[in-house]
């Protein structure tokens, strides 16, 4: 489907979904960021719902301007994947094995590395920059300075919610690994700051929702947020690397005889701003669940743990800002998916796929999740599939 417009405050709102299924306070976050002055195009992706502050699922470009509430507290969340010369046939029979393999090597929830991750000690890791990209951690907002141990403990982990790393199957039978996370504490720690800091200036008092307060291009609030928000970018992307590397590892040791070989790794992130120039107007475009598509860029776009997931090609549709959805999005909230789904469901939902199945889980079942086919369908004019994977292991949170 091409865009529906629907009026805003101050520029018109582009969406590729249905209007009428967007959900009413989701629509109104809608409004409430068309209203910013700054505003130049807001664009609204089909996995859309509600988000603190600003939409999830929406690509929001701003002229000398940003919002800390709608990059989120995730800064540089995203995804990785890499396919493998596996097949389906290496696989064993029972997956429990690998499947702890995975969780011994990429610690989950709250979970650290006793010692920070030496990446030298990483198959075919890329270190140049690395120790430039930690000297400059000394550069970030000092409220979180002392964070710095945990930070690089947290550096190769996985984090809770809904991200999760998974070994995958594609439809011609080839294996692919799969990930999603973002920068972890240290990244919320500065979004958390960053946030405080715009809702106490002048310019964002007369806002309709303080939470979209922003920060102004040549200010020194907007100076120190930019330097700490590319360096959580950056801290995600590297994050999404070390784990990969770990879990390449692992693949590596359990299938050794097969000698496995890995295809160049897909990342995009799904959570960031990035400097962009529309109609000859450089603009600071912020996609929150939302990836970058321009013409020829490789995304990933992940359902639930047990739909599946599509590898896409961005076909560069300047109207979306160049963007497409970042996943499949909930259709209901974690309460209301606990409230609604039973562990029963959760085992009948995830059936064939290795992975946790008990309550702790329940919030992350595909039924809380809109229907990822649907959503790729919805964006036909944005990306085109390069790959449709199923998940046979799935690590959670």
């Amino acid at each position: 489907m091409s865009y529906t417009e629907v009026p805003g405050i101050r520029v018109p709102i582009r969406m590729w979904t249905d209007p009428a299924t967007v959900e009413g306070q989701a629509m109104q976050q809608l409004r409430n960021i068309s209203s910013l002055p700054w505003l130049h195009g807001l664009a609204v992706m089909p996995d859309v719902h509600l988000g603190k502050g600003a939409t999830v699922g929406s690509v929001i470009a701003m002229k000398g301007a940003v919002c800390p509430a709608a990059v989120g507290v995730d800064i540089g969340c995203g995804m990785s994947a890499v396919k493998t010369s596996l097949t389906a046939k290496d696989l064993p029979d029972d997956l429990s094995r690998l499947r702890s393999k995975i969780e011994q090597a990429i610690p989950v929830g709250r979970g650290l590395h006793t010692d920070p991750v030496d990446p030298r000690k990483l198959h075919g890791f890329a270190t140049a920059g690395w120790d430039d990209f930690w000297q400059r951690f000394d550069g970030v907002a000092p409220e979180v300075k002392w964070r710095r141990e945990r930070a690089m403990q947290q550096m190769g982990t996985l984090g809770s919610g809904n991200h999760f790393s998974e070994l995958c199957i594609d439809d011609t039978g080839s294996v692919w690994l799969m990930l999603h996370s973002g920068s972890r504490n240290i990244g919320k720690e500065l979004a958390e700051h960053h946030m405080g800091v715009a809702r106490s200036l002048p310019h964002n008092q007369g806002l309709v929702d303080r939470d979209l307060a922003v920060f102004i291009s040549d200010t020194p609030q907007m100076a120190a947020y930019r330097q700490d928000l590319f360096w959580a970018q950056e801290y995600a992307k590297n994050n999404r690397a070390v784990m990969m590397a770990l879990f390449q590892d692992v693949v590596r040791r359990e299938f050794a005889k097969a000698r496995v070989a890995f295809d160049e790794v897909i990342s995009c992130h799904h959570n960031y701003v990035a400097e962009e120039q529309y109609d000859g107007v450089d603009l600071l475009v912020t996609r929150k669940g939302a990836i970058r598509a321009g013409s020829g860029d490789y995304g990933i776009i992940p359902g639930s743990m047990g739909t599946g997931s599509y590898i896409v090609r961005g076909l560069g549709n300047e109207a979306a800002f160049n963007s497409a959805s970042h996943g499949a999005g909930r259709k209901m909230s974690r309460s209301a998916a606990k409230k609604r789904f039973t562990t029963q469901d959760l085992v009948e939902q995830t059936k064939g796929v290795e992975c946790r199945k008990d309550s702790g889980v329940v919030d992350e079942i595909p039924g809380a999740y809109k229907s990822i086919e649907k959503v790729i369908e919805q964006q036909k004019d944005l990306v085109e599939i390069v790959a449709h994977l199923k998940q046979v292991v799935c690590v959670k949170g």
